[in-house]
């Protein structure tokens, strides 16, 4: 492995479409940088995508937003199998086909309960193909979990960072609430 930033190593894996640094999913081309820190089996990282997907949306699609999403593993102890990290890793694969928004959409829609097992590779697969993923490659990803080290990776950066729970979201490096009033603000502010 390589060196990262400051003392967390970069993995040997990272997905297509990450941020320079390697530790986030960059979507959009806009002026203005936005980090979003998610974690999968978090139920407030699903409220927070619930009430501000659209609005990000908008803001990707008027072109005045990149947008890195940064799928963390803080909750794996709330699962028997390590599920934010083997989530992450899935999502990391949805990237390779450029799908990472429409794939953390369905996870979240389909987000299990704390101190389960978390969604089965298989049902991480089905998930994936529903919304357009191409099952052999996909598949291979999330079996053999191509991308669980960039998930311990991506939150290890954010431990740096000063993130400490999720959702976290920074508007050019400088925290803002989670919620879209906020994120606007911020970003018309720059």
């Amino acid at each position: 492995m390589g060196g990262g930033r400051g003392g967390v190593p970069r993995p040997s894996q990272i997905p297509a479409h990450a941020t320079l640094a390697g530790d986030g999913v960059r979507v959009g081309n806009g002026p203005v940088f936005v980090d979003a820190y998610i974690d999968f089996m978090c139920p407030f990282s699903k409220q927070f995508l619930q009430t501000c997907g659209v609005a990000l949306e908008s803001m990707l699609n008027d072109s005045l937003i990149s947008l890195a999403y940064h799928p963390l593993d803080f909750m794996d102890g709330a699962s028997t199998t390590r599920y934010s990290s083997r989530a992450a890793s899935a999502a990391g694969a949805a990237s390779e086909d450029e799908r990472f928004p429409e794939y953390a959409t369905a996870l979240f829609e389909h987000q299990p309960r704390e101190g389960g097992p978390g969604l089965s590779d298989d049902e991480l697969i089905t998930l994936g193909v529903s919304v357009g993923l191409s099952e052999p490659a996909f598949a291979r990803h999330v079996v053999g979990q191509t991308y669980v080290e960039w998930a311990h990776y991506v939150s290890g950066r954010a431990a740096e960072r000063g993130v400490a729970g999720t959702p976290a979201i920074l508007v050019e490096g400088m925290p803002v609430q989670a919620n879209a009033g906020s994120i606007a603000r911020a970003v018309l502010a720059r």
